[in-house]
């Protein structure tokens, strides 16, 4: 058992407790003393709030049931069922119209529009990679991806490939043409970039001079104005800059010696304390602490070992640039940071309070990371992230206004014990449970001095769908989910309500993660819909996609764009609450047995990373081996689909064993190169992953909605001990 320290009626998970005090406290101008009061003061009088928050969850979702039981197939009615979920409270009388008054809002994520990157803060390599993702070389995403074609001679080699290379500088210069376009010229025609006193001029292959369209668009450059290293622009509120370097080999063949274009890409990033790590105790919380500690000082490092050579990864400085009038510019050289704390659900043994029971997760969080973000707000080190001396916290699986309402005084309580002013803490609503969407303008409203952000999450709101409607009858195929009407609805309606209050210029909308990383463009081809739908930003993978994404942002102005939406006819609630039930469940044993297997493989690929290595998010081959980005989520959808045929006998339970443990191999093979990897197929009933991967179909009706958390941590907890008597 870890060692703890008893103070203010709390025992404290002694690791947790000495960094707090010997790393978190000092420098902020907390004491040790008013912070330990404050903190046990707001676990004693929220805690029991919480607990009824969830309470009500679980009364609502009876009532549903009950009431689904009662009105099954043909007996269900919709102008009924909409009735019986306003007489229950599920959906709350709309508020009068409002506009968000969030203050201290930096650019980022109000007057800019650009990638987001979502990655697991207990990885610190992977948390440098996202923050310093603010930039990103255009070529280098271009060359090392399927963006451009291997046809005709443009495979990727060992070495350079100067055919494929000069695919990638004509599509760079197309990029030019039409993000900073020439007078009467094309980029592709140029041989000479040069600066004067009064202006940036081009010359032409042909001995002609140009200048650009829109000569305001040049925002500076490095190096000497008679020959300029870098030269920055700017474009739909986007930075990007020109490298020439006449010594590489790409510029040594660029005419122009036009080396690179570097864009500016994951405008933010979202460390992220939930879905995609897998934080069971106080070690790993300290862990996750950590790194935010770092980030938020500026200091964060993490030695790299590549090409047998190895070096240290540190956050990147701001990029400063000269002016031709003389004086210097600077643009962020790093994301602007969220932190996505737990949501309501989850407790966590790291503090346990006065009536021996876990804190409430986010709780814990809030405090936590907030007080950590005060070095940032007190320039305690060399880099900043926020320059408004705001806090962002993205808070998830909120479900309905009440619990907006409990985090926003849970917030205001943090920023009391820590002498900030009010509404410092600003938050992100993730748009991702049903009870949320179809009441999300109380939900705004609940919050509407500090949110900053809302962002459709289809995974975990698909997940909710299925849960909130488990007894409604058995569910379509997954696939066959994204094209009943409620999808579109939903993602429609989170950009007309947030225009409707105020987000446009002041908040982020936000749209859900592309999750195949290798499949890049694909993902040019298709992710333009998010903009196209009126999102200022969306999420993306990896730092190359989200160079890749940027380019979208170049093309469609968001904020004009958003002007226009803005007097659309506002998304239907009726379809938003139209349940994705199958029409014709007459599917064959083939059919029944594909989507079981699909399910079963994406559940144990997840799962046996989660348990036996503590890894919350990763590429997992799906069962055709394309890698996918998966976290809980994705694993929620697929556990409670099971559980949803399951339940309406679409399937038997022994029908589901043989695909787990057929599903199990499959995964097992697609893992045999990993010499840390446990088969699970080697030992069914001893294999705690495959145990974890099955209880969360067998009892997924029973989970909390639908969740997995639960489970999971339950069995990490029960591998961490294996592991630790080895």
């Amino acid at each position: 058992m870890s060692k703890i320290t008893e103070l203010e009626g709390l025992k404290i998970n002694q690791n947790l407790f000495d960094f707090i005090e010997k790393k978190a406290l000092p420098k902020t101008g907390i004491s040790s003393a008013h912070f330990w009061q404050s903190f046990a003061k707001i676990i004693h009088d929220l805690s029991g709030e919480n607990a009824k928050l969830l309470t009500k969850r679980e009364d609502l979702q009876t009532k549903i049931d009950e009431w689904h039981q009662a009105n099954f197939g043909d007996k269900f009615n919709f102008a009924n069922y909409k009735q019986f979920l306003t007489d229950i409270g599920y959906l709350a009388p709309v508020v009068e119209d409002f506009a968000i008054s969030t203050e201290n809002v930096d650019a980022e994520l109000a007057t800019i529009a650009g990638p987001q990157l979502v990655v697991p803060i207990m990885n610190a390599r992977f948390a440098i990679n996202a923050v310093n993702a603010r930039w990103g070389s255009l070529y280098d995403a271009l060359y090392g991806t399927d963006a451009i074609s291997s046809d005709d001679g443009a495979e990727k080699a060992a070495s350079y490939n100067p055919v494929r290379g000069n695919k990638v500088i004509a599509f760079a210069k197309d990029f030019l043409d039409q993000a900073i376009p020439l007078n009467n010229a094309s980029h592709q025609q140029a041989v000479a970039y040069h600066l004067n006193e009064q202006q940036l001029m081009v010359s032409l292959a042909n001995g002609e001079q140009t200048s650009l369209q829109n000569a305001d668009a040049f925002v500076g450059y490095t190096g000497s104005i008679t020959a300029p290293s870098t030269l920055a622009f700017k474009h739909n509120g986007l930075h990007f800059e020109l490298a020439f370097d006449n010594s590489s080999e790409i510029g040594k063949s660029d005419p122009a010696g036009l080396s690179d274009v570097l864009l500016e890409s994951a405008l933010t990033t979202i460390m992220d304390c939930e879905d995609s790590v897998a934080a069971v105790d106080g070690e790993d919380k300290v862990l996750a602490y950590s790194n935010w500690l770092g980030l938020m000082q500026g200091n964060l490092t993490e030695k790299i070992s590549k090409n047998g050579q190895e070096f240290t990864r540190k956050m990147n400085s701001d990029r400063n640039y000269q002016t031709l009038s003389g004086d210097t510019t600077s643009v962020k050289g790093r994301s602007l940071m969220f932190v996505r704390n737990v949501g309501h659900l989850m407790t966590n043994s790291a503090i346990i309070d006065n009536q021996n029971r876990e804190v409430p997760e986010g709780i814990m969080d809030a405090m936590i990371t907030s007080l950590i973000a005060l070095h940032d707000i007190k320039g305690n080190g060399e880099l900043s992230n926020s320059n408004e001396a705001s806090i962002y916290i993205v808070k998830p699986k909120m479900h309905g206004p009440e619990e907006v309402k409990f985090a926003d005084t849970l917030f205001a309580r943090v920023e009391d014990a820590l002498s900030l002013p009010r509404n410092t803490v600003k938050m992100g609503i993730m748009d991702e449970e049903r009870r949320t969407s179809v009441n999300l303008k109380n939900c705004i409203h609940a919050a509407k001095a500090r949110v900053v952000f809302i962002n459709t999450g289809f995974l975990d709101r698909t997940g909710d769908e299925i849960h909130t409607s488990m007894a409604a009858g058995p569910m379509a195929r997954k696939a066959d989910i994204k094209l009943t009407p409620w999808i579109g609805a939903y993602e429609n309606n989170n950009v007309d309500v947030g225009l409707a209050c105020g987000f446009s210029q002041k908040a982020q909308i936000g749209k859900g993660m592309w999750p195949i990383p290798d499949q890049m463009a694909n993902m040019i081809a298709t992710k333009i819909n998010h903009v196209e739908a009126g999102a200022n930003t969306a999420w993306v993978p990896s730092p190359t996609a989200a160079t890749l994404h940027a380019l979208h942002y170049h093309r469609i102005d968001v904020f004009a764009l958003q002007q226009e939406l803005a007097q659309r006819e506002s998304a239907s609630l009726d379809d938003i609450l139209t349940i994705p039930l199958a029409t014709d469940t007459n599917w064959s044993d083939t059919e029944i047995s594909q989507e079981l297997d699909n399910n079963a493989q994406g559940i144990l690929g997840y799962v046996v990373r989660w348990i036996d290595h503590g890894v919350g998010c990763s590429k997992v081959p799906d069962i055709n081996n394309v890698g996918l980005m998966e976290d809980r989520a994705t694993l929620r959808i697929s556990s409670q689909h099971i559980a949803n045929w399951l339940h309406h006998e679409i399937c038997t339970q022994a029908q589901v064993q043989a695909s787990l443990e057929k599903m199990a191999k499959i995964v097992d093979s697609q893992n045999a190169s990993d010499a840390s990897y446990q088969a699970m197929s080697d030992d069914f009933a001893g294999s705690i992953a495959f145990k974890a991967a099955s209880a969360l179909v067998f009892s997924g009706v029973k989970q909390p909605s639908g969740y997995t958390e639960p489970l999971l941590h339950q069995f990490r907890l029960d591998k961490k001990k294996q592991l630790s008597a080895q």
